[in-house]
Order: C-alpha cells, then sequence, then structure tokens
C-alpha cells in the first residue's frame, strides 16, 4: 500500500477491532468503494498536550481514536480515576476514544529525567514508583481506559545527527560508529544481566496487576539497537528480537506485550525490508502486539535515516498488520 492509499484510507476512517474488545468497538469500514474485508484496526494519533484545543484537532482531521496523559496533582505520580475520567469525558466531548494511556512514569527518554528509580534500581525510590503504576493501572481499569503504554529505557532515543530529506526536510539519523558525546550515564556500567534483572524485578510486580484488572501494557523497544559491546556504557537488550521474545517470556501473560513500533523493530535488523515481515508474524500470532507505531527508515541497524512513509519499499504494511493489530498511530 503506498503513502496516498494509507492515508486516504486510513485517516478518513476507524477500523473495527478485533472481537476480543481492546476499546469499545466500532462500526467495520470497507476500503473506499465499499470493496474488501473490513478494516481491523483504528488509525489513532498520540500527540500532546491533552487538552480541549488538541482534541479538537485531532476530531477537525478525522483522528476518532487516541493516546493521551491525564493530568495530576499534589505530586502524585499516578493520575486517581477522577482524574482519568475527566480526560476521557474531554475526549468523549470531541467524539474521540481514549484507548490508550501516556503514563507519567517509564516515558521514552534519557536516565536523566525525573523519577529514574525503577531503571536505575534505587531503592526504596524504586517500589514506590512501581506502586504508583500500579495504582495507575487499577485506576485505568476502573476509568474504562484498557491498554497503558510505556518505555523501559535508560538512554531515550538515540540520534547522531541529521541529514537532508524531502521536500527541505531534515531526517533524523544514528550511526552506531559515531562516538557518543559522554562515555557513561549516570547509570554507571549497565551490563545484560543487570539490565534483565530490573525488567524482571519490574514485570513480576506489575504483570499480575495488569491481568488482574484486564489492563494491557505494552512495551516500546529500544530506540535504537545499539553495538552488543554496549552503547555509553549501557547493553540495550530491548534493542535486539531476541530480547524482544525473552522479554514477552518473562511473565507470560494476555496483558503483557508491545507498544509494536515498526520504524525501531526496523532499526534492529540487518536487512529490514525483507526481515519485518516475520518479526510481525511471530510476535503477532502470539497476540502481543497491542499496538502499532507505523515509522519508516532508510539503511538497517547500525546505519539508519528516517524517512517518511512512501513507495520506496515495496510492501504492504497495513495490510501485514491488518489480521493482528487492533491500534496504530503515524507517530512515535
Amino acid at each position: 500500500m503506498d503513502r496516498r492509499s494509507f492515508l486516504g484510507t486510513g485517516l478518513g476512517a476507524t477500523a473495527a477491532l478485533a472481537a476480543d474488545g481492546v476499546a469499545a468497538q466500532a462500526p467495520a469500514r470497507t476500503a473506499r468503494g465499499g470493496a474488501g474485508k473490513p478494516y481491523l484496526m483504528k488509525l489513532g494519533c498520540q500527540s500532546g498536550p491533552s487538552t480541549d484545543e488538541r482534541f479538537a484537532y485531532f476530531a477537525r482531521y478525522g483522528v476518532t481514536n487516541i493516546c493521551a496523559r491525564a493530568k495530576s496533582s499534589g505530586g502524585r505520580l499516578y493520575s486517581t480515576v477522577e482524574e482519568l475520567a475527566a480526560l476521557k469525558t474531554m475526549a468523549e466531548k470531541h467524539k474521540l476514544s481514549l484507548d490508550i494511556l501516556e503514563p507519567e512514569l517509564l516515558p521514552s527518554s534519557h536516565i536523566d529525567r525525573e523519577h529514574p528509580a525503577i531503571m536505575l534500581a534505587d531503592s526504596p525510590e524504586r517500589d514506590r514508583d512501581i506502586e504508583a503504576f500500579q495504582m495507575l493501572i487499577r485506576n485505568a481499569a476502573a476509568a474504562g481506559i484498557p491498554c497503558i503504554k510505556y518505555n523501559m529505557s535508560l538512554l531515550g532515543v538515540l540520534r547522531t545527527g541529521t541529514l537532508p530529506g524531502r521536500g527541505d526536510s531534515r531526517y533524523l539519523a544514528w550511526d552506531e560508529n559515531v562516538p557518543p558525546e559522554k562515555p557513561l550515564t549516570r547509570a554507571g556500567p549497565v551490563d545484560a544481566d543487570r539490565f534483565w534483572e530490573r525488567i524482571t524485578y519490574f514485570l513480576d510486580r506489575i504483570v499480575p496487576v495488569a491481568q488482574e484488572n484486564k489492563v494491557r501494557i505494552a512495551c516500546h523497544p529500544q530506540d535504537p539497537g545499539t553495538p552488543p559491546q554496549g552503547y555509553q556504557g549501557i547493553t540495550n537488550v530491548l534493542g535486539t528480537i531476541e530480547g524482544m521474545k525473552r522479554f514477552i517470556e518473562i511473565r507470560p501473560s494476555a496483558y503483557h506485550g508491545f507498544n509494536f513500533c515498526q520504524g525501531t523493530v526496523s532499526e534492529n535488523l540487518p536487512d529490514p525490508q525483507t526481515q519485518i515481515f516475520d518479526v510481525i508474524r511471530y510476535f503477532g500470532s502470539r497476540k502481543k502486539i497491542f499496538n502499532v507505531h507505523f515509522r519508516n527508515i532508510k539503511g538497517r541497524r547500525g546505519k539508519f535515516q528516517e524517512v517518511f512513509p512512501g513507495r520506496r519499499r515495496r510492501g504492504t504494511w497495513c495490510a501485514r498488520f491488518r489480521p493482528i493489530a487492533r491500534w496504530a498511530t503515524t507517530g512515535c
């Protein structure tokens, strides 16, 4: 499916959900002209801030499904049921469905962010922050929000520069051979064993709460994959396909899976043009793709640039995901 067809069929319509009901069901829509099978995915957006003005903007351009962040007051690291309900009510006023929640904890940012204790393994703050995440899951369930996206990142999203792109744009680029500005972060050296211990500690305490409350927790893979010997002293264990496979087996549950960023996964493959489809099948057949980020790259693992969705590569993104994904956004 080329860019024009993807946007033309997706942005103007909301697709029907799979029967297991990730969120409130919508009427089935078919491709332009009424031919073909009904869509099984919803095309949404997750840009902020979560305000009346932003939600009106979504509605103006035909977006009907969103990922958003609720406000929290009093220094809490989680939103109350009342705060989540207010966010949902504001969305519904604009005829938007709040399908995914973005938490204050565990964003896709560098370890120098606020509240890093979970990923730094700093106790007792780590347990306090995990309890806050558990409370957010319970409150999301009470407010009727079916999914929470999150990251398990120390280095955030790494890029080494920009390159000239189409229409005078600049493409973000990554080259693992460009040395980092700083050799270490505040986390110090974190090898694979230490990283897996921190991930396992979190999942052991979070997945049972997600399962009990029937709220999906969708983890974004690490962006990008870094050299096997580490980068800035850190081994990004969720920056490989094997690491992603291990991740879903640590605490198996129907509510533990991925915010499957197609761009990030492609960044972690030696030949993404041919290999991405097998990765989609692997996680999709196991029902571990809870939502999708549609991004495109030019290049491969170790050296790439982000580019616009287009016809440079042969393949049908939307059709490949149609049997297995429920929610998609064109951003990351």
